[in-house]
């Protein structure tokens, strides 16, 4: 599941997002939604979601268990 969508996306969910400074690369980083920062129902580049670890970015992949 893409993360364009801001009612797929809740606090707790695990999520990879990709980092500012990794936007050239692609790399994606894997954690846990604290907080949503987009306040707009989707986005074509990624709902921008804090984790818990303070890191912020844009949700690129919603993990599937």
């Amino acid at each position: 599941m893409n993360g364009q969508n801001r009612s797929d996306i809740y606090p707790g969910l695990e999520v990879d997002i990709i980092l500012k400074k990794d936007q050239r690369s692609g790399k994606l980083t894997r954690g846990i939604v604290k907080d949503l920062l987009t306040s707009s129902a989707y986005h074509s580049r990624g709902i921008k979601v804090r984790l818990e670890d303070g890191q912020v970015g844009r949700v690129a992949e919603i993990v599937e268990d």
